[in-house]
């Protein structure tokens, strides 16, 4: 069984262990048997991501991932980190499709209006899939360099350009895409759009292949036309839309990342302890000791700067960027180096296709590129410090 004495941290309050406790309730009964024998790839992926977002929805869980359409009241970030660190334990795809519906949604449930907001009621059933259409080829964690353009039209806007490495791309029932509208020059001449799926001159480009398949692609805009109601805030806003997003949902993939780290190690205790070797357990010998004790110390320092920042978020301040980023950073970078430990002391069974720690080995690896690369998390601490906090 995992670790759950951090539930006892003073950052919680008792609806976020009854929480806890229901959502690992809910794994356990609805994803032990969606990895097969080839790695966790769910078989056809799309489909097997609908279904997901479905049954999360259905469940409430997806309730979660934003506000109800008329509730202004902000997000529970703690609960987001603790579903997702969770469902990662359990399942990537499943952590997946609950993280993108959030960060999807995410600025229309920020900064959307009333009328934008209907759209909140379909993302938190299930019934819509939603992705984040931010990074272009030349400008991923440069967001300020975005060249895709939306030109002012009559009533509305004109959008022309790519965007890459989309979440949910080619699935996504709406796009929040950020787009250059020319208010002023970099960053301060960003928008942000509602784009659904079915628009005419949105297209699918490529799908991409990835080490820890989840639906992925880069899609194009060819004069996609969208009314002028469909910008979320105003004009030339949003870069200041994209970043509040991040802020939130990046804790969130420090929590992901926290929970493959946890299903490394509990996985590889039941190894250490059951795996004969020199007349004892593996786990008698002093290294191997050391490394579990290396990883027990890494989840815990992740795990208490996962949920600073998302108790400091929580607690009304207005932003966590430094808070969030260094949970990034730490706990993906430390993830990492659990895994890989992970790994070793598997043997050969540790590089064997379909072995759960072989997939955490490819589940963890994105973590510390996507929403912000780890060298860009350390730009983004080291900004905020010299700027004085």
């Amino acid at each position: 069984m995992p670790d759950k004495t951090f539930l006892n941290w003073p950052f919680f309050d008792e609806r976020h262990r009854a929480l806890a406790a229901s959502i690992e309730s809910w794994c356990a009964s609805n994803l032990a048997c969606t990895q097969n024998a080839e790695g966790g790839a769910h078989g056809d992926l799309d489909a097997a991501c609908r279904d997901l977002v479905r049954r999360l929805g259905g469940d409430g869980w997806l309730a979660h991932t934003a506000p109800e359409p008329g509730d202004t009241a902000p997000l529970d970030l703690r609960a987001l980190c603790l579903i997702r660190e969770t469902l990662a334990r359990h399942d990537a795809l499943a952590d997946f499709a609950f993280a993108m519906q959030g960060l999807g949604a995410g600025p229309i449930s920020l900064f959307g209006n009333a009328e934008q907001r209907h759209w909140l009621a379909r993302t938190r059933s299930g019934e819509a899939i939603a992705a984040f259409a931010l990074t272009e080829q030349q400008s991923g964690s440069d967001v300020a360099n975005i060249a895709m353009t939306a030109r002012r039209d009559g009533n509305g806007y004109v959008l022309d350009g790519e965007k890459t490495w989309i979440s949910n791309g080619g699935i996504a029932d709406l796009y929040v895409v950020f787009a250059r509208t020319g208010e002023a020059p970099g960053a301060k001449g960003l928008s942000a759009f509602i784009v659904p799926g079915d628009a005419t001159g949105f297209s699918v480009a490529e799908r991409l292949d990835v080490i820890s398949p989840h639906p992925l692609a880069r899609i194009g805009f060819d004069r996609v036309r969208v009314p002028a109601s469909a910008m979320i805030g105003a004009p030339g806003e949003g870069f200041k839309i994209a970043m509040a997003t991040l802020d939130v949902f990046r804790a969130t993939v420090a929590a992901a990342a926290l929970g493959f780290a946890r299903r490394a190690l509990e996985e590889t205790l039941k190894r250490v302890r059951g795996r004969r070797m020199f007349d004892g357990a593996l786990a008698d010998l002093q290294l191997v000791q050391g490394a579990i004790a290396e990883m027990a110390l890494d989840i815990d320092a992740a795990a208490l700067l996962v949920y600073r920042a998302a108790w400091t978020k929580d607690s009304g301040v207005a932003r966590v960027t430094r808070e969030a980023a260094m949970a990034k950073l730490f706990a993906t970078e430390q993830a990492q180096r659990v895994v890989d430990k992970a790994v070793q002391l598997h043997g050969g069974d540790g590089v064997r296709r379909g072995h759960i720690v072989e997939r955490l080995y490819r589940d963890i690896r994105a973590l510390r590129i996507y929403e912000g690369a780890s060298e860009v998390q350390k730009v983004v601490i080291a900004r905020q410090m010299l700027a004085g906090g």
